[in-house]
């Protein structure tokens, strides 16, 4: 009889869960804890237990049984939970500059995770139904109750909308919260996902105003450090915005820009040139 991995909000959750998939008692399997359950906040670094459950071994077959056991790769779901605490750690500055390349790679290791264990599967439809779910929990733990969703397939891009009347809770400031839940449901996206998708998240709107008000103070700031002869030091900001503002002044002679700063306190300075 097969081993099965099973994931639970707790080892016990897990262990009960993996039971009842293979019509077995508690003292006819081997339990392999592979990861504990943590608790996150309002969603945010949470975790599910995740366990290796098979019926117990022969001794007879203790040799063909390591042998199997050494073929086993990881689960995907370890690499999806530890990616998902590294996002918890709340690091902006690594959540901003995380590529496509990465998300890509982690996106084909869950897909041939996926082909074995459901080989019907040939849409994003169960994904995004998951993301939905995903973003509805985490909307609720807000005391957000007038969430609507709506998604929207585009090629390999996934746009989902938001709209509340306590919007400003998923945008956060300056779009921080909303930037973290775009990473989040990326991964959430790609553990059910067959192939590599964009996910775009907004909420009413506000990555198009944010752009707008860049390209105000880009300009604003740029006349200013040309007008008086001196650089000027934006406030702090995510690495996505620092870039639109490099790409707003890319083209203009009389300035130069650059960052300067470590981590979320890095910021954008804007020189004039003599």
């Amino acid at each position: 009889m097969k081993q099965i991995t099973q994931m639970g909000a707790t080892v016990e959750e897990a262990i009960s869960i993996a039971l009842k998939e293979l019509d077995l008692t508690r003292e006819q399997v081997d339990v392999e804890v592979l990861q504990e359950g943590k608790r996150g906040f309002l969603g945010f670094g949470s975790r599910k237990a995740n366990v290796r459950v098979g019926p117990k071994k022969r001794k007879e077959s203790d040799q063909e049984q390591e042998s199997v056991q050494q073929s086993l790769s990881e689960p995907i779901e370890v690499e999806l939970a530890e990616a998902v605490a590294v996002i918890s750690q709340n690091d902006e500055e690594m959540l901003q500059e995380t590529t496509n390349e990465n998300l890509q790679e982690l996106s084909t290791l869950i897909v041939e995770e996926n082909e074995v264990e459901d080989g019907k599967r040939n849409d994003n439809t169960v994904a995004i139904e998951h993301a939905v779910t995903y973003l509805t929990d985490i909307a609720k733990q807000l005391d957000i109750q007038d969430l609507m969703i709506d998604v929207e397939e585009k090629g390999k891009t996934i746009n989902i909308r938001l709209e509340s009347e306590k919007a400003a809770l998923l945008i956060g400031k300056r779009g921080q919260t909303l930037n973290s839940l775009q990473e989040l449901t990326q991964l959430v996206i790609h553990q059910y996902a067959k192939r590599f998708v964009l996910v775009k998240l907004d909420v009413e709107n506000y990555r198009e105003r944010r752009q707008e008000s860049l390209e105000q103070l880009a300009n604003r700031m740029a006349d200013k450090a040309v007008h008086t002869g001196k650089k000027v030091e934006l406030e702090p900001m995510p690495s996505n915005e620092r870039k639109i503002i490099h790409h707003i002044l890319a083209n203009r002679i009389d300035i130069e820009t650059y960052s300067v700063g470590s981590d979320t306190k890095r910021y954008l300075v804007i020189e004039p040139l003599r």
